[in-house]
């Protein structure tokens, strides 16, 4: 007999698994519900796992002997619960003075007032049961795992209801603004170890605000230096608006930094997507030149040698098209190395998460890139631009809030997308 275990987000999911391994005469010997551990184990995902058998040899089984195995094999299975989490106590560390800094700038920047939220939270009750009830075991399992665990001298802090109730605020704060579970259990991860004797709910707050602002890291806007001209080329889907993208900021540093600003476009595709480009083009009193094929690119580039910047607008395609994926690769290759290039894939903050993650690895291929979020002000969620930098790991660049040009573009501001997946008002 062979006897193996198999886990699934459900008992079917991993009773499945062993009927797909040893087939549908496999034995279900137990189903064993395992729990997720850590502070906030409450706010993911319980697995199961499946203790399952295979008879090698089904001919002339002596029915008895198979029942004493079976019985043996039953008996040898460990139902014993598991055993308590020992959490050990924190390491108080002195406070930086960066978490000072942090902390005194969270508490000027009009965050979420988090008393208000928990007192309308708990006018909900009724509506939130199921919610309610997660929340009394989780505070039942923190009285059984910290409230008698010694360490040393000190009794370990059981969390107070306020923080648990800002928690789960924070927590549903996060996923309603589309950030992905996954990071989300990770800033709940983090702040277990943050959550001791001493620290308020405000501290907590600062934590967490601390923690987004370093994942998102520091915007990275245009540098100019090094030998003229510098090449910026505008990447991604169709619909996108790369093309006023590359207006507002040639718009900046034109009318702004008083620069030379020139405009080659390679959208040959797209009907009007020339005569688009040449309006801004006229607009700013700079010159356009129209690339056809990959062969031209270089020569159209030395024509601006003495430019300060030249903006490349490329034709925008789905990112399923292998040919037009194909040349976009080829001509953005044969930029020459003497000339400084920098890619930036512009992408709508109101396309689905799905599709952003087969956008970013289809461009990843073909060349590496910064990141642009336009329509800002089309949406009310921001939780993709947060999973989509973790996933990808490409520098922020700018942001679009608008149709004007070129007042709708900024800076990637970070401290402004934070508070607002925080719940705060920016």
């Amino acid at each position: 007999m062979t006897i193996n275990k198999f886990q699934g987000k459900t008992k079917e999911e991993a009773i499945q698994k062993a009927k797909t391994e040893f087939g549908e005469n496999a034995v279900i010997m137990n189903v064993k519900e395992v729990k997720p551990k850590g502070f906030f184990r409450i706010f993911k995902s319980t697995t199961y796992e499946v203790t399952a058998a295979m008879e090698e040899k089904e001919q002339n089984v002596n029915q008895t002997v198979a029942m004493q195995n079976m019985k043996k094999l039953h008996e040898s299975i460990n139902f014993a619960a598991d055993e308590k989490i020992q959490i050990p106590k924190p390491e108080i560390k002195s406070e930086t003075k960066e978490e000072t800094e942090v902390k005194t700038e969270v508490k000027q920047a009009h965050m979420p007032d988090f008393s208000q939220l928990i007192q309308q939270e708990q006018k909900k009750e009724s509506e939130e049961r199921q919610i309610e009830k997660r929340l009394d075991d989780l505070s039942n399992r923190l009285e059984e795992s910290l409230g008698h665990t010694q360490t040393g001298s000190e009794i370990v802090k059981e969390p107070s209801a306020e923080e648990l109730n800002f928690i789960r605020i924070l927590y549903s704060t996060l996923l309603k603004n589309e950030v992905s579970e996954k990071y989300v259990n990770q800033i709940l991860d983090e702040v277990e170890q943050f959550i001791r004797p001493g620290n308020s709910v405000d501290m907590i707050l600062a934590n967490v605000y601390q923690k987004l602002i370093l994942r998102f890291g520091q915007p990275k806007p245009i540098e100019l230096s090094g030998a003229k001209p510098k090449v910026l080329a505008f990447v991604g889907p169709t619909g996108v608006g790369k093309t006023t993208t590359i207006a507002k900021i040639a718009s900046k540093y034109k009318v702004d930094y008083n620069k030379k600003v020139a405009f080659i476009t390679l959208d040959t595709y797209r009907i009007a997507a020339t005569e688009q480009l040449q309006v801004y083009a006229n607009i700013l009193d700079a010159p356009m030149t129209i690339v056809y094929s990959k062969d031209e690119i270089n020569s159209a580039i030395e024509k601006y040698a003495d430019y300060d910047l030249v903006f490349v607008d490329t034709a925008g395609f789905s990112h399923k098209n292998t040919p037009q994926r194909d040349d976009m690769k080829k001509l953005l290759d044969e930029i020459d190395t003497k000339y400084s290039k920098e890619v930036y894939l512009v992408l709508s903050a109101t396309t689905k998460y799905k599709d952003l993650l087969e956008i970013v690895d289809i461009y990843h291929e073909i060349t590496d890139y910064k990141f642009i979020f336009t329509k800002l002000d089309e949406t009310t969620t921001y939780g993709n631009l947060l999973n989509i930098k973790l996933y990808a790991g490409a520098e922020l660049s700018y942001m679009t809030i608008g149709q004007n040009v070129p007042d709708d573009i900024a800076i990637f501001d970070t401290q402004k997308i934070v508070k607002q997946l925080l719940g705060g008002n920016a």
